[in-house]
């Protein structure tokens, strides 16, 4: 009797995933590997992101497991789907009880269950899948099992919510024994020079955020203890020898006490790593970056989604837009790299929006920036606010939310040129403010390719699609 815990992320069958190269374990599946471990529970970690699904599926035929718990999210729904089909239709595999958990699950529960699953478990999962696995081992009965959904008889039936955690001190550090890590930090270190691991200190974020998806944790805030992450900091650095850590948390600075004694304990204890980490603008000032520096802290993602108030405003943020540019400002002031997230095509974004957030962009001058084009995620306030505006609604089974459109101020096509006007536009600043040395022949390429696409912002804007 066992269980497998795996995932449907493949590498090397996505082309965009191997011009990045920068993958990450998967934390989620560990952390209950190691709580099923304490409790003393048989499973196995099949970590698919350097294996094709053909060896996945040679994996569970040979294991061949009482259930089978996988992981889904937007990025890896399809694979998730072909998958569990494929268990489903071929005894080779002997028909274990399919189980899914993940952020996707939450508000597409008859969806998900009528593919082929037998259970979905809502929220955080190591509490749950004990008991549900316990359950399944022993022909129990799973209805008064707190956080699953399931059918019966057709119908979709869903239990009442898994209380969270109340302290995180309860969870064993994730089982990373249980993958090949050295295949993570060989990759890094091939493709960019240096290698890194993930570490989470918290979870759930206390922000209100519209476009966030708050599926799996809440709208919380939990965090482990200074002292502990310190200590896997050490483990880390004592075992693997990664160049960097990237910290998952959604606001690592949230609490200026947690990080006065993170501060404290990481020095301690020896346990520094360069590492990087994501903020809010307004949680930092001058006194938390000194100390994220001294902890070795090399590079902060401060959010900022726009340069335009009216959309930080209408994005529920509730920050000022000259805060997070200051931020900015302040962190590279102190040879700290940092980064920001930009979104277009936002609901009332028009092309003064866009003006304004490269402005914003050219003024902070972040080391680094990303940009997406809005997408409803299912369950978030924003896919509330635009699902009678839907336009496109792709077959569920074979697409995710990100291929999801709705009416906004201008065609999509109109922001797929706004993006890489801002791209193009921005780069042509920083290059300006390297001064005459650099290159001219660069300059001109990307002011180039900024007219070009602002001429198809202009004609999209004016004859729609």
């Amino acid at each position: 009797m066992s269980i497998v815990l795996t995932h449907t992320y493949y590498l090397f069958e996505d082309p965009k995933e191997q011009l990045i190269m920068r993958p990450y374990a998967p934390l989620g599946l560990l952390y209950i590997s190691s709580y099923l471990n304490e409790n003393e529970v048989e499973n196995h970690v099949y970590d698919s992101t350097f294996y094709s699904k053909e060896e996945q599926l040679d994996f569970i035929a040979k294991k061949q497991p009482k259930a089978l718990a996988i992981y889904t999210n937007l990025m890896t729904k399809i694979n998730v789907i072909k998958l569990v089909k494929t268990l489903n239709e071929d005894p080779k595999y002997g028909f274990p009880k399919i189980i899914l958990g993940g952020p996707d699950i939450t508000y597409n529960c008859e969806n998900y269950l009528n593919t082929g699953v037998d259970f979905l478990i809502i929220g955080e999962g190591e509490q749950t899948m004990l008991e549900l696995y316990t359950a399944i081992i022993n022909n129990n009965d799973y209805s008064e099992i707190d956080g699953i959904a399931y059918l019966k008889d057709g119908n979709l039936k869903k239990t009442p919510p898994r209380m969270r955690m109340k302290s995180l001190k309860e969870l064993p550090l994730p089982n990373r024994a249980a993958i090949p890590v050295e295949k993570y930090l060989e990759t890094w270190k091939t493709h960019h020079g240096q290698s890194s691991m993930t570490v989470s200190t918290q979870r759930g974020c206390p922000y209100t955020c519209k476009w966030c998806s708050t599926a799996v944790y809440g709208q919380s805030y939990r965090r482990r203890p200074p002292d502990m992450v310190a200590a896997e900091l050490l483990m880390l650095k004592n075992t693997y020898k990664p160049d960097s850590i990237w910290f998952v948390d959604d606001v690592f600075s949230v609490s200026h006490k947690w990080i006065e004694k993170f501060h404290e304990e990481v020095i301690k204890q020896g346990a520094i790593i360069p590492f990087e980490c994501i903020t809010r603008a307004e949680r930092l000032n001058d006194e938390i970056l000194q100390l994220l520096k001294e902890a070795g802290c090399f590079r902060i993602w401060i959010g900022a989604e726009s340069g335009s108030q009216k959309i930080i405003d209408a994005m529920d943020r509730r920050v000022d837009v000259d805060v997070v540019k200051t931020a900015i400002q302040k962190t590279n002031a102190l040879d700290i790299e940092t980064g920001t997230f930009i979104m277009v095509g936002y609901p009332g974004e028009d092309e003064q929006d866009i003006n304004e957030t490269i402005n914003y962009l050219k003024a902070a001058n972040p080391t680094h920036f990303t940009i997406t084009i809005a997408y409803p995620i299912k369950g978030t306030s924003l896919y509330n606010e635009i699902e009678e505006k839907i336009i496109v609604q792709p077959n569920w089974e074979t697409s995710t939310d990100r291929d999801i459109d709705f009416k906004r101020t201008y065609p999509k096509k109109f922001y797929d040129f706004a993006v890489r006007r801002i791209v193009n536009e921005v780069n042509f600043n920083k290059e300006l403010l390297k001064g005459k040395n650099k290159s001219i022949l660069k300059s001109l390429k990307l002011k180039t390719k900024s007219i070009v696409a602002q001429t198809g912002m202009k004609l999209y804007k004016t004859h729609g699609n």
